[in-house]
């Protein structure tokens, strides 16, 4: 922890140098600059008031024990004793919420969302529930604030997706929602049995952050740019025009398709933004293999042996099989009320990432 303390009182310095800059009026008028350094206070401002109580509570504690050690009040001895032992246990549940706050953070938290639900083991009940999911995540994202669009599906004949991609925006969305890479298993009578038997299914679920502002130039050359009628709800609008845009980038082979906004020249642009996302997401990967396994390890091949989590209708359950995690509240969870899951599975890795750091102490 002395490491950890030294840190912190860098960061202390670092933080009131911040507000001071805040409060100046020459970076006040530069908004750019202001919005960088409101930013890093934002970021900065949990741990440094928890690094502050702990001192206020370590100094008060100190105070206690000159207390119990004059001994010349015998009711103040005893409650300065009864403090401290309060105080303890604070710091010692403020020293683990700074170790983590104080975990290397993943570059990709603050950035929004491309997430890709596709149905795989299971034919028509697995496009069903790839459905599903996308309502449980809309309801979710709701929930946050966040802004849902959706950028390309391909729906089937009984109502569900075979795939749909999806763009989320809001706060820290990929620190939210990072976890949920993989095979997602459904269990539940499908609608069409008749015999009222339990089917297996799997729908599988790729998070990918969005990268704004990509510094990647695109040759025109290499770039087969297709347009189509929009599919899907949207008013007078959808099916009239060719406003769809479907982009592929020939050396990779990655497609981006954008149906969500109202013109073609829109979609064209929405469109050229996230091809540059996953081309420079491809290139950073250095080849189609390293490119293939990152998404194959983040999705698996939806097989229904492989899977991170587990619905289970009968019984109203949700198993996440990574951390071995169980509630019974299946019916809230798939109306958005995912937070119980998220933290849990934040916890666990914040924890794992911990305990890698202990051993390579």
């Amino acid at each position: 922890m002395d490491n950890v303390m030294a840190q912190l009182e860098s960061l202390e310095v670092r933080y009131e140098e911040i507000q001071e800059m805040m409060a100046d009026p020459e970076v006040i008028a530069d908004t750019k600059r202001y919005m960088e350094i409101t930013k890093e206070e934002a970021d900065m401002r949990e741990v440094v008031q928890k690094f502050r109580k702990f001192k206020a509570d370590k100094e008060e504690i100190a105070g206690n024990k000159e207390i119990i050690a004059d001994g010349s009040d015998p009711e103040l001895v005893e409650m300065a004793k009864m403090e401290n032992s309060e105080l303890e246990d604070e710091i010692s549940q403020l020293e683990d919420e700074i170790k983590i706050l104080m975990l290397p953070k993943d570059p990709n938290d603050d950035k929004d969302i491309i997430m890709e639900i596709r149905g795989a083991a299971g034919g028509d009940e697995a496009s069903l529930f790839a459905g599903d999911l996308l309502r449980m995540y809309e309801k979710y994202a709701e929930n946050q604030g966040w802004k849902v669009s959706i950028v390309d599906s391909e729906q089937t004949e009984v109502g569900g997706y075979k795939r749909v991609a999806i763009m989320i925006t809001g706060n820290k969305v990929y620190s939210k929602l990072k976890y949920e890479n993989g095979a997602h298993r459904v269990q539940r009578i499908p609608v069409t049995e008749s015999a009222g038997r339990v089917h297996t299914s799997t729908a599988t679920v790729a998070v990918m952050p969005e990268y704004e502002q990509v510094d990647i130039d695109l040759d025109p050359k290499e770039i087969r740019v297709d347009v189509y009628r929009s599919s899907g709800a949207g008013g007078q609008h959808i099916n009239k025009t060719s406003s769809a845009v479907r982009m592929t980038h020939l050396p990779t082979g990655i497609v981006v398709a954008m149906q969500d906004q109202r013109s073609q020249q829109q979609n064209r642009a929405k469109a050229m933004e996230i091809l540059k996302s996953r081309v420079y997401d491809y290139y950073e990967s250095q080849n189609r293999d390293k490119y293939d396994a990152k998404r194959k390890n983040a999705v698996g091949t939806g097989d229904r042996s492989e899977r991170i989590r587990t619905y289970n209708y009968p019984q109203n359950r949700v198993t996440d099989h990574r951390i071995g995690l169980t509630l019974n509240k299946l019916d809230r969870i798939m109306n958005g009320e995912l937070d119980e899951v998220i933290d849990a599975l934040t916890v666990y890795y914040q924890t794992k990432q911990l305990e890698e750091l202990a051993e390579n102490a």
